[in-house]
């Protein structure tokens, strides 16, 4: 599990070890990890041409610190001062006495032939207490990069991406790789494609955080807390899940969603609508009847994926929470809780995962808004549900406020159907006893693995077309297997 401090808790966390510390020790603690991950970017130091976008404070000192260091290193540096006059005075002094190369900003020739001429570029811009888009002259310098192809490494995160959110308001650093100090922040998590792959220095806060803002679940998390049969479980112990999905004219949801249950290693899946023939064809090991009324005993139930908004998709809603047992909403079902109160009503306190995207968490809850995890966790207390906000970062808020974060640096779950499958996923680790908020963030991570696998490891790979969701299905099992496998060496 992996903690995700705010911007605030980063400053006061820095401010208590810095009384610590003499000083530029920690700086310089920071810089020498930054130095290390640009030089494992290279390759090799040797002749490589580094040019440095410095900003004014800590982050632009991380940089020039970090470029006396390549400099010493063989690498040919170049440092832009944006700010001359507000750049770090210890770092600076480091940099010349390591005979870097220096301009400024007000050299616009010369600083852009340093940014398109070189191997790399270190984005020092601003730090965490950076607030809106680049402004001039670092937004022409790093479109300059961009149009080169020159890759920028961001220390601790992309200048012009908001700390605590991730949001992009104008220009903005789109980051090969970033170099984060002391803790993850909330923008390495919600803006994952923007930072690229994320590096980690300890700088030694660890001892000193406060509880994280959020959490990170991992393939060892994941895969610690899926259900796996015991010598004594049988079908019905291992969990039975209900599914309420799709119909007759559209049966494709119910398909996904069942089947994904069935994968997910549930002990029994029974299925309810009046598309119970095509998964009973697909699925022969799922029991099918064509209402909940027939279903049998379940542990759980996941509804919604196409069952329609009308009077027979609200009939179908209510008689699953006449059942009393935790319940996954999606889809239909969400919309139908949108408009009818007496429904909200029902579940308020009730183990229930909402599992929304934007649309319909707008519907139930009002716009989503810059802040993901704030937006999450408010209709999460609102409501008194679980709450799973679907996204290229889906975000997981539980009633008491504690939330996990699934960051993804692709889109590849981004198809249609792929929301029914990660129901079915999700519905068969409520009725195998999970609580609402592990089994909506084990749930979401196995499916983003699944998205994964399926686009690169099987079918043939088509430039920004995602997988389709019945191949994303299939890899249920392999996602499984990946994260059990990982739960086992740890």
């Amino acid at each position: 599990m992996r903690g995700v401090w705010t911007a605030e808790q980063i400053r006061e966390t820095e401010a208590v070890l810095l009384e610590r510390t003499p000083d530029d020790a920690l700086m310089r603690r920071a810089a020498s990890g930054l130095a290390l991950h640009v030089r494992r970017f290279l390759g090799s130091t040797a002749g490589r041409r580094v040019t440095l976008l410095v900003g004014a404070g800590n982050n632009g000192g991380d940089a020039l610190w970090a470029g006396a260091e390549l400099a010493r290193r063989g690498a040919r540096v170049t440092a832009v001062l944006l700010v001359p006059d507000r750049a770090h005075p210890s770092g600076l002094a480091a940099l010349r006495r390591s005979r870097a190369r220096i301009l400024t900003g007000d050299d616009p020739e010369k600083a852009r032939a340093a940014v398109t001429g070189a191997h790399v570029v270190v984005d020092g811009i601003v730090g965490i207490s950076g607030k809106g888009a680049l402004r001039e002259p670092a937004a022409t310098l790093v479109a300059a990069a961009d149009e080169s192809g020159v890759p920028i490494v961001a220390v601790d995160l992309p200048s012009g991406v908001d700390a605590d959110t991730g949001a992009v308001d104008g220009p903005a650093v789109r980051a090969a790789l970033t170099v984060t100090f002391g803790a993850l922040k909330p923008v390495h998590v919600l803006a994952a494609p923007r930072c690229g792959h994320v590096e980690l220095v300890d700088i030694g806060l660890g001892p000193l955080l406060p509880e994280p803002h959020a959490e990170v679940l991992d393939d060892v998390d994941a895969g610690e807390r899926w259900p796996i049969p015991g010598p004594a479980d049988d079908k019905y112990t291992q969990g039975v899940v209900g599914i309420a999905a799709g119909s007759s004219t559209y049966p494709g949801a119910a398909v996904l969603s069942a089947g994904a249950a069935a994968l997910a290693t549930s002990g029994m899946v029974r299925f309810a609508g009046s598309a119970a023939d095509w998964v009973r064809g697909r699925w022969p090991e799922i029991v099918a009847t064509d209402t909940v009324d027939d279903a049998g005993r379940t542990q759980a139930w996941t509804v919604g994926p196409g069952i329609g908004t009308d009077d027979e998709g609200r009939d179908v809603l209510a008689t699953v929470l006449d059942r009393d047992v935790p319940v996954c909403a999606d889809a239909d079902a969400i919309t139908l809780l949108a408009r009818h109160e007496d429904l909200r009503e029902r579940v308020a306190g009730k183990p229930v995962v909402l599992t929304p995207h934007a649309g319909e968490f707008a519907r139930i809850a009002g716009e989503v808004g810059t802040d993901r995890i704030a937006s999450a966790r408010r209709a999460s207390a609102a409501l008194g549900v679980t709450v799973l906000l679907k996204g290229n970062a889906t975000v997981i808020a539980a009633p008491e406020g504690r939330t996990l974060v699934h960051p993804s640096t692709d889109a590849w779950a981004a198809t249609a159907g792929s929301g029914d499958v990660l129901s079915g996923i999700l519905g068969a680790l409520l009725a195998a006893g999970l609580e609402p908020l592990w089994a909506a963030g084990c749930a979401a991570h196995v499916h983003g693995k699944a998205a994964s696998l399926a686009a690169h490891g099987g079918v043939p790979e088509v430039p920004g077309v995602p997988a389709p969701a019945s191949y994303l299905q299939l890899m249920i099992t392999e996602a499984i297997r990946l994260v059990r496998q990982a739960a086992l060496a740890a």
